[in-house]
């Protein structure tokens, strides 16, 4: 998978978390929850989402990653 990809299965599966969330507005190297306002539980339905979208499995909590640029890379990069 391609960057331009990773970004839109990120758009696509953050829509049903936070319909609001502009990922063009966003600082791809700040952390995506203070940016996005995510609490725990929509980071953890994102996690989910971006799995059930890629195919990719995210780490829990310590080693996600937690900016766009991390998650970006983590999906492109695979399991």
């Amino acid at each position: 998978m391609d960057r331009d990809k990773a970004l839109a299965a990120i758009s696509a599966s953050l829509r049903g978390i936070a319909p609001e969330a502009d990922l063009a507005a966003v600082d791809p190297g700040a952390d995506l929850a203070e940016e996005l306002d995510l609490d725990s539980m929509d980071l953890l339905e994102l996690r989910t989402a971006v799995h059930e979208r890629t195919g990719v499995e995210l780490p829990e909590s310590g080693g996600a990653p937690s900016t766009l640029d991390g998650l970006i890379t983590a999906i492109v990069e695979g399991p």
